[in-house]
């Protein structure tokens, strides 16, 4: 057994001693997959991950698993300068879970040189977690990535017109989560944002027209 292997053992023994099952029928009722879930709440797992910070051994491992609370360890243990982009490719095909998918992409993939690229590529990817993941990324980046020109960011209002028609739940939720963090990084990008609106809008659609509106909430100003 190597050393990862038996920190494993080690950090499943942690959070059993943690899991509340009784917690289960809650977590589903905020659409939250419960397979193979434990019950553990997220600060305990953050008490966890202090531990055992920039493990990709383990992480590799906690994911493989597929314990669901191990899975969302598994983003806070990583080392975002270690992960590969198919490392990224392999976990995002086994999302199953909106609070999976939010978490590895804010706490591990959104750190990572690939973010970018990642964002682009998975927001026209079918498969509803991985679209999900693509916007995710775009809306955490507008929110942490401080220093970058607003012309790094003009490309994600494409793809947020593009997706705009997906009525399924997860992805219009995330889609509208971009626009509104794009809109709140300066003046510049929140006027981008309110024409983006204008766009969703002229496509006379239902699920486009939610996410417009419900934008426009944050980021138009009223005086």
């Amino acid at each position: 057994m190597t050393s990862s292997e038996k920190t494993f053992h080690e950090v499943i023994a942690l959070m059993k001693a943690k899991a509340d099952p009784s917690r289960l029928e809650g977590m589903a009722r905020y659409g939250i997959s419960v397979k193979n879930c434990l019950g553990i709440k997220a600060p305990e797992l953050r008490e966890i991950a202090k531990v055992y910070k920039k493990n990709p051994e383990l992480a590799a491992i906690l994911w493989d698993s597929e314990i669901h609370e191990a899975r969302i360890l598994s983003a806070l243990v990583d080392d975002p300068k270690k992960i590969t982009p198919e490392e990224m490719e392999r976990r995002v095909k086994d999302f199953d879970s909106w609070d999976i998918c939010d978490a590895s992409c804010m706490m591990l993939f959104d750190r990572t040189p690939y973010a970018f690229d990642k964002a682009m590529k998975w927001a026209r990817r079918d498969e509803e977690y991985v679209r999900r993941a693509g916007f995710a990324l775009m809306a955490s980046l507008a929110l942490k990535r401080h220093k970058l020109p607003d012309e790094t960011y003009f490309p994600f209002f494409e793809e947020i017109y593009i997706a705009a028609t997906d009525n399924r739940n997860f992805v219009k939720k995330a889609v509208n989560w971009a626009l509104r963090s794009i809109g709140k990084r300066n003046e510049t990008l929140r006027l981008k944002a309110l024409e983006s609106c204008g766009r969703l809008y002229t496509l006379n659609n239902k699920t486009a027209s939610w996410i417009a509106k419900d934008a426009e909430k944050e980021l138009v100003v009223r005086y």
